[in-house]
């Protein structure tokens, strides 16, 4: 079994992959493959609501970051989002590339437990955690709990290391998926079967 995370950070080794480390160690520990991926500095394209990807069966940009990103979550069992706080809100850069991966890519990424990491210096992570997390909740995947919610502190790089609470949640998340994970794969209950979507638009 193996969890991707995803650190929606610019600084690719800052605060944000602190809190994903701890999260990823947390899992090797319990005989989990983990990856942490990065989505690096250059400029990532938003979605156009071009509607190209139904056709095509991905995104019309088809860029490095979102290729790469959504086939390592394809192939994993878990995933783990993490971003720094900006604005009460994830990293703008991130939430363009998460757009194209979960509009283009939802069927494969259906049903994988996932959850989401925000670290800030003062305020603004739960309102980014909730922002994370729909794309989850939209998407049939079960969202990982931990014992507070999943942020951390930190505003100069390694801060983070210093919010004891912070880390313990960390870890507390990581054995929480691993627990999901291995109970997933015992009982090896099949996914519930799917209506057929109902679409109701509220301009008449």
């Amino acid at each position: 079994m193996k969890v991707v995370l995803l650190n929606g950070s610019p600084r690719k080794s800052g605060n944000t992959y602190l809190a994903l480390s701890e999260v990823a160690k947390t899992l090797e520990s319990e005989g989990i493959d983990t990856e942490i991926l990065h989505i690096g500095v250059k400029p990532i394209p938003g979605c156009i609501a071009c509607g190209k990807c139904v056709e095509l069966g991905h995104c019309v940009f088809n860029d490095e970051v979102y290729t790469t990103v959504l086939e390592k979550m394809s192939e994993a069992d878990g995933i783990v989002i993490g971003s720094p706080v900006y604005y009460a809100g994830p990293n703008g850069s991130l939430c363009a590339l998460l757009d194209r991966v979960f509009y283009s890519g939802s069927k494969r990424l259906a049903y994988k437990p996932a959850a989401a990491v925000a670290v800030c210096r003062r305020g603004g992570a739960t309102a980014t955690i909730d922002r994370l997390n729909k794309y989850f909740t939209i998407n049939n995947m079960p969202v990982v709990p931990s014992q507070y919610w999943n942020l951390a502190y930190g505003a100069v790089p390694g801060e983070v290391s210093q919010d004891l609470e912070g880390l313990q949640t960390m870890r507390t998340l990581g054995r929480n998926m691993a627990w999901i994970l291995k109970s997933l794969k015992e009982s090896q209950v099949s996914v519930p079967e799917k209506e057929v979507p109902i679409r109701t638009n509220f301009i008449r």
